[in-house]
């Protein structure tokens, strides 16, 4: 029976990624990539010079991954919220500023995927706040902040499972 409810579950993370417009789909692949150490971004994510400067970036921001990982507060004193909030809104406010995650959907997904599951109660403060920082255009910001539920920014509790679904480049396939 687990094997089924795992399998449910993957589908299911699937779904919500196939629901992401194709630029964030673009992006989440190639954060992971970057943020996991997967793939050498540069070589199959920079289409341009302008794209190889915002990979550089993403890859300077994404040094904060490992410190993020290893300080995900669990028992909340004042001390761990500040520097941990403080690292993982400033990261968030990179990705966000890239215009490529329009929605707390796609952002959860991806933050769940490079920070792991014990983050998900901090990502709709740290969402809420990146999204409101003044580098986000104002358009933006209020797409971003309007996309953030009342049932995601109040949840009583989250889930401590893993991720099962990482999205991986898949090399476009010529027409025969």
């Amino acid at each position: 029976m687990p094997v089924t409810g795992t399998a449910s579950m993957t589908i299911s993370e699937m779904r919500e990624f196939a629901s992401f417009s194709a630029a964030e789909q673009r992006y989440i692949k190639r954060s992971l990539d970057i943020g996991l150490g997967r793939q050498d971004a540069f070589k199959l994510w920079a289409r341009s010079e302008g794209e190889n400067a915002a990979i550089r970036c993403q890859y300077v921001a994404y040094q904060e991954l490992k410190t993020l990982r290893a300080t995900i507060p669990h028992d909340v004193t004042i001390a761990q919220i500040e520097t941990f909030i403080g690292k993982l809104v400033r990261v968030a406010a990179f990705d966000l500023s890239q215009e490529r995650i329009s929605s707390f959907s796609a952002f959860r997904f991806l933050y769940e995927r490079l920070l792991g599951a014990d983050v998900r109660p901090w990502l709709p403060s740290a969402f809420c706040a990146a999204a409101a920082l003044p580098q986000i255009r104002p358009d933006c910001r209020k797409e971003l902040l309007q996309s953030l539920s009342e049932a995601a920014a109040t949840a009583p509790g989250w889930s401590d499972r893993e991720p099962s679904f990482y999205p991986e480049y898949v090399e476009d396939v010529e027409a025969a």
